[in-house]
């Protein structure tokens, strides 16, 4: 009998699904680091929410370990990277909270509107303080949206339902899926510009870090008041009590915080501000249902192999997995890179398979390369509901084959299509197992791609190379390979470096400042 310990808090009922399912269970919270490594290797699978830490330590100290579920979205507390080396899947329950969070992010917004915690306290030490605490309607403000995906659209229909004007900034919302949601999509200046209220509902990505800055909070409206139940790291907290203090923001509600627990932090004490530990997704609702979903999710995976929500792992069949490995490598890079160059809301992406490729399970794969063109802006997106997040956000998703290949045995195209343009890029396998790229925008190149690149679209003109080639070196950066490829017809060009490190932010602007140099990346593999 397989046996899981559940080490943190959560609702009966995942005890419950796990016994009626034949699991063997233990219930066994607030033990130490060191009395968790200990016992965890009796352990088949750990359920855990947010105070159990699955340590480096304790997955190597956990011999028989399958399967990790959290019972919610942030995996901060998994090393996932470790968890993989040691073939630990890791899961969470992406969906389970999404309505408790929206929710919350809305009692914030008229706690904030009205200064409720600041009257009641001043009401109970028996004060009555009414002209103090002049407040303002919610009913015909603009509501500003950072991120309308699951609980954003949520916060979107809710707000809408409150009579507010909602716009929202997310380069994956597609101009059709905003209509259906009754928002305006808007650029993230715009957003600031008209917003009265800006509620935060994106993850930390390279692109969501620090967004809530001093320079971006001097965009925004004289008066503003600014929401965040999403992650700590998304504000400038330093900078938001500055605006706070000058009167520029009129008030914040804060949920999360870039420490935490956040026993002490620089917005506690200061006026207008509403803070709250981490409460989005502290509902008996939401815990009962992230509860469930993270058994049964654990449970068929130990009980019959079946993977649900993976954050390390695609769902394909022990009889697949030799054979599709180095296609998911193949299908990994291309979406990662197809994500990583796309700059405005993608609308349609087509992936071709042609040759040995067509006679695959293409699923998985399309999977794969949709986990890679999201991931970039948007975390907890893994080859199982990568799917359903680009339908969420209204992205037309086709697939088709192709017994025969022109060029190469076999072959996978990605083509992208955003608001402004379509882009598409092709790989092969050289000698069945290694990922080689071989077409992007339909300029044929052949590169294999490394843990840094760079790559760089430009005019086709002389001089070009020397004096990328000058600049990179005089900034110190040493190239591994250096990748061509042109367009007489268009001239047009492209090249494809791999460095030893990644860019710093000047010398990529340094590079985009050269002369017929017209699209600058900086990518990560």
């Amino acid at each position: 009998m397989v046996k899981v310990l559940i080490s943190d808090k959560m609702s009966p009922k995942a005890a419950e699904i796990f016994r009626e399912r034949g699991v063997e269970v233990d219930e066994i919270t607030g033990m130490s680091p060191e009395e968790l490594k200990a016992c965890i290797d009796q352990y088949d699978g750990l359920a855990i929410r947010s105070s159990t830490k699955a340590t480096k330590e304790i997955i190597e100290a956990a011999t028989n370990l399958k399967v990790v579920g959290r019972a919610g979205i942030g995996v901060d507390n998994v090393d996932i990277p470790a968890a993989t080396a040691a073939g630990v899947c890791v899961m969470n329950t992406p969906f389970g909270n999404a309505i408790t969070t929206a929710e919350h992010a809305i009692a914030m917004m008229f706690a904030v509107s009205r200064h409720i915690p600041a009257a009641n306290q001043s009401t109970q030490a028996g004060k009555w303080e009414k002209s103090k605490f002049m407040g303002v309607e919610l009913y015909g403000k603009t509501l500003g949206i950072i991120g309308c995906g699951n609980i954003g659209s949520i916060v979107a229909d809710r707000a809408i339902g409150l009579k507010m004007k909602v716009v929202a900034f997310d380069p994956f919302l597609s101009p059709e899926r905003a209509v259906e949601l009754g928002v305006e999509k808007v650029e993230l200046d715009e957003l600031f510009a008209k917003a009265d209220y800006i509620s935060l509902h994106t993850p930390i990505t390279d692109g969501t870090r620090n967004i809530i800055n001093a320079e971006n909070i001097a965009k925004m409206k004289d008066g503003v008041r600014i929401i965040n139940c999403a992650r700590g790291g998304l504000i400038v907290e330093d900078d938001l009590k500055a605006a706070l203090v000058s009167g520029k923001v009129a008030g914040a509600a804060v949920d999360v915080y870039a420490v935490e627990p956040a026993t002490e932090n620089v917005l506690f004490g200061v006026e207008n501000v509403v803070c709250t530990p981490h409460l989005g997704a502290s509902t008996n609702e939401a815990q009962v249902n992230v509860a469930i979903q993270v058994a049964e999710q654990m449970a068929d995976y130990l009980l019959v192999g079946s993977v649900t929500n993976a954050l390390n792992m695609p769902s394909v069949t022990a009889e697949e997995a030799p054979k599709l490995k180095p296609y998911m490598d193949l299908a990994k890079q291309l979406g990662g890179f197809a994500g990583q160059v796309t700059e405005s809301g993608l609308k349609k992406v087509h992936v071709e398979y042609e040759g040995q490729a067509a006679g695959l399970n293409i699923k998985p794969l399309t999977s794969i390369i949709l986990q890679g063109l999201l991931g970039p802006l948007l975390d907890s997106v893994n080859m199982v509901n990568a799917p359903v997040v680009a339908k969420e956000r209204g992205i037309d998703v086709m697939e088709s084959i192709n017994d025969k290949a022109d060029d190469y045995q076999t072959l996978i195209r990605v083509t992208v299509t955003t608001e402004q343009r379509s882009r598409d890029i092709a790989g092969t396998l050289y000698g069945d197992k290694s990922p080689r790229i071989v077409s992007i925008k339909g300029i044929s190149m052949e590169a294999e791609l490394g843990p840094h690149m760079l790559y760089v679209t430009n005019k086709d003109k002389p001089g070009f190379i020397g004096s990328l080639g000058t600049l990179l070196g005089s900034a110190g950066v040493n190239i591994a390979t250096f990748h061509l490829g042109r367009n007489v017809e268009v001239g047009e060009a492209i090249a494809l470096i791999e460095i030893d490190s990644e860019l710093s932010a000047q010398t990529l602007a340094e590079v985009q400042s050269l002369s017929h140099v017209e699209q600058v990346k900086s990518l990560k593999f």
